[in-house]
């Protein structure tokens, strides 16, 4: 019997429950968000030195954190049809 140690992630990775993995990008989002708040609500000569990190970091991280809990299942269909459809094609040349 194998243990999940000896799997690779990428293995480990798809047998993840989807609620964990929708809890941990509710996480993300939640934490991404909380700088946001910060800086807009922060004094406006403190608001350039947060500027690029919100802008290239936080709002991106929050911004595609929020579209995979909304529409994260999409890509998990259609990456798992890309997959059944090349390990077919595997097998055919193999065969």
């Amino acid at each position: 019997m194998e243990s999940t140690l000896q799997k690779p992630a990428f293995v480990a990775a798809t047998t993840t429950p989807k609620a964990t993995t929708r809890s941990v990008f509710r996480w993300i989002h939640i934490v991404f968000s909380i700088p946001i708040l910060g800086y807009i609500y922060s004094p406006f000569d403190q608001i350039p030195n947060y500027a690029p990190a919100t802008r290239f970091v936080f709002v991106p991280g929050l911004v595609l954190s929020g579209w995979w809990l909304w529409k994260g299942h999409v890509v998990r269909r259609l990456l798992s049809k890309r997959s059944a459809e090349q390990d077919a094609a595997a097998i055919r040349r193999l065969a």
